[in-house]
């Protein structure tokens, strides 16, 4: 198992295809959102590294100079007027290579709330010479530039030392049908495309086939440059990538890690990163989120409730290899209704990762709680009441350490609310809110072919919550292949429950599934934020009234 994509040579048999082409510096970096400071001194550093690289051009990700997306303050002008000072500034010191940059730029007529386009600045011999306004911004999806942005009105095409050279950011070369597409850096041979492209799975091979397509469409090489990192719920996975007229891909960036790709077609051959395999793609990814999600936003250190489950076993693996053992404590908390097998994993497990071990018996608070509520342990509330102390004393820690606290909660229970608010859902991430359940046991035997930090009695014992005596997921919900089919085709595709019967599925589970899904939407609002790596996720992807009474999903109607 590999973190971390290696680069490969391959062999480039179409230099004829690139002559007159210069030598080409791809600047994969992960910049901070709203750190000025730093990310100017990156951007400044690369092209000094894409410079002293023999490179004539050095290309930078979308909104580099901010990072993205930094959402409303787009809309502060101190903000917007602090980012075009870091820009002179880059400038100044910029020598005969040329550089994309991209950053806000303000525009003198501001379009609703909007005081700037998101823009790509052309700098060379110490001045910003062009400013190109991308011109198609995307709003769907997790995206809102609309909100945000002025769209631009035109092309850019520069000439670089005799070359026709247009300059783009992302979106405007992915509608083919789109009038902007059409007149996409007319008669340039090379196309330049600044990007922030969020990840979900699979999407570097989807992305690298638009620019293929464009390539080809255009008779034109496009350098195509991608953000890398993690900002809040996103992770952006880089695979920056330059292809020729023909659509043969020339050079490949990593997935996930910061890289300067230099391409010179001088060479007999390049760098080309090999795709990763989906699994390791998947778990790098959620490392990759959850390191940046924690360091980014100052923590030293995480803990987390470890149950002897499925869900607190990934978790606990994913923040190890994101933050090292040292930098992880996991809490045992048993109750009466806790079994001893669980109990003897989560400890084990616990010791097979190297971390930190804290335990606390909540026997007594249990006691307590009860005798202060007059319930006799048995119900709903007696079994919400566990997972609420468990949740107090998570906090507590995080308050009396500095810790943050990641949630264990895959996508499957929190699409239906399969959890307890203030209990379980307290905490800072959900590193797996994404994660359907059976992909969970997935990336748990994909972890353990690294090394076996998960005992296998945990990948091989029914899910239970472990609430009440004899407890199993299933006496809740139905199993869960056929609830992650459902969920998939209602949440991330966007069908109605007859459409999703339709395709074979009981209507009855069905509307039973939806109506959770529905009625959790409450839930769901005060949930912590979570790593998208899906098509849809709860969060900025998916927008829905919590006070809402449209009702689809009877099992008559359906």
């Amino acid at each position: 198992m590999r973190f971390f994509t290696p680069q490969e040579p391959l062999q480039i048999g179409i230099l004829s295809l690139v002559t007159g082409i210069p030598k080409i510096a791809l600047a994969q970096v992960n910049p901070t959102v709203g750190d000025l400071d730093e990310n100017a001194a990156m951007i400044t550093e690369w092209i000094g590294q894409a410079e002293a690289a023999g490179a004539g051009i050095a290309v930078f990700p979308e909104l580099v100079l901010t990072g993205y997306p930094a959402e409303d303050l787009y809309l502060r002008p101190d903000f917007v007027a602090a980012a075009g000072e870091r820009l002179r500034e880059i400038a100044s010191q910029v020598g005969q290579i040329t550089a994309i940059v991209g950053f806000p730029d303000p525009v003198g007529n501001p379009v609703g709330r909007a005081i700037s386009a998101n823009a790509a600045a052309v700098i060379r011999d110490g001045k910003v010479r062009h400013s190109y306004h991308k011109r198609l911004l995307p709003n769907y999806g997790v995206f809102d530039e609309y909100r945000t942005f002025r769209n631009g009105s035109g092309p850019l095409v520069i000439d670089q030392s005799g070359l026709r050279t247009g300059v783009t950011i992302c979106e405007d070369c992915w509608v083919p049908g789109d009038p902007v597409y059409r007149d996409l850096a007319p008669g340039a041979n090379l196309i330049l495309n600044s990007s922030a492209s969020p990840y979900h799975r699979g999407k570097g091979r989807e992305r690298e086939e638009i620019f293929r397509k464009v390539a080809r469409d255009k008779n034109a090489t496009v350098a195509m440059v991608n953000l890398v990192g993690g900002q809040d719920e996103l992770i952006f996975d880089g695979s920056s990538v330059l292809i020729g007229p023909d659509g043969s891909v020339l050079a490949r960036a990593g997935q996930f890690s910061e890289d300067l790709l230099v391409f010179d077609p001088g060479e007999e051959s390049a760098p080309v990163a090999q795709w990763m395999d989906d699994l390791d793609e998947v778990y790098t990814a959620l490392v990759t989120g959850l390191r940046d999600y924690v360091v980014k936003n100052g923590f030293g250190h995480v803990g987390l409730g470890l149950s002897g489950g499925i869900d607190s076993a990934l978790v606990a693996a994913l923040a190890v290899d994101a933050l090292g053992p040292e930098n992880v404590t996991c809490v045992v908390m048993p109750s009466p209704h806790s079994s001893g097998e669980t109990q003897a994993d989560a400890r084990e497990m616990a010791g097979r990762l190297g971390t930190g071990l804290i335990e606390f018996s909540i026997d007594e608070p249990m006691e307590s709680y009860e005798r202060m509520l007059g319930v006799d342990g048995t119900g709903l509330a007696a079994e919400n009441l566990q997972a609420r102390i468990r949740g107090n004393l998570m906090m507590a820690l995080s308050n009396s350490r500095g810790w943050l606290v990641l949630t264990t909660a895959n996508k499957s229970e929190t699409s239906v609310g399969y959890s307890t608010l203030y209990g379980d859902m307290a905490g800072g991430l959900a590193p797996i809110k994404d994660v359907p359940k059976t992909l969970v046991y997935e990336l748990c035997r994909h972890r353990n072919g690294s090394s076996p930090v998960i005992p296998e009695s945990i990948l091989v014992r029914p899910p239970s919550a472990e609430l009440r005596p004899g407890q199993l997921d299933t006496d809740s919900l139905p199993d869960y292949d056929q609830l992650d089919r459902i969920l998939r085709m209602y949440v991330e595709e966007d069908l109605g429950p007859a459409q999703i019967a339709a395709r074979g599925e009981d209507p009855a589970v069905v509307a039973d599934v939806v109506a959770k899904v529905d009625r959790a939407e409450y839930k769901r609002r005060q949930s912590p934020p979570g790593l998208k790596v899906t098509t849809k996720g709860f969060g900025r992807d998916r927008r829905m009234p919590i006070t809402n009474r449209y009702r689809p999903w009877t099992a008559d109607s359906v």
